[in-house]
């Protein structure tokens, strides 16, 4: 497995900038090979870190995942 690190303000920033989402950019990363991406702070500090999967159904089944886990934590935060 591949470990991809990135630093997660500059990533971030990128996408805005693109206006994109990290969805898809992990979508362009799929090659077969599962990787682990690193997200780091700017002091290279480890903040998390995502498996990406082999195939784009994994991709699309973690990104419902996330939605939904999203969705519940800012409805708790109300």
């Amino acid at each position: 497995m591949k470990n991809i690190q990135i630093k997660a303000s500059s990533f971030f920033e990128l996408l805005k900038m693109k206006d994109t989402s990290m969805w898809e950019i992990f979508a362009q990363m799929i090659d077969g090979e599962e990787k682990e991406i690193i997200f780091l702070d700017d002091e290279e500090k480890i903040l998390f870190s995502y498996l990406l999967p082999d195939n784009l159904e994994k991709l699309d089944e973690d990104r419902k995942q996330f939605a939904e886990e999203y969705s519940e934590k800012l409805s708790g935060l109300n």
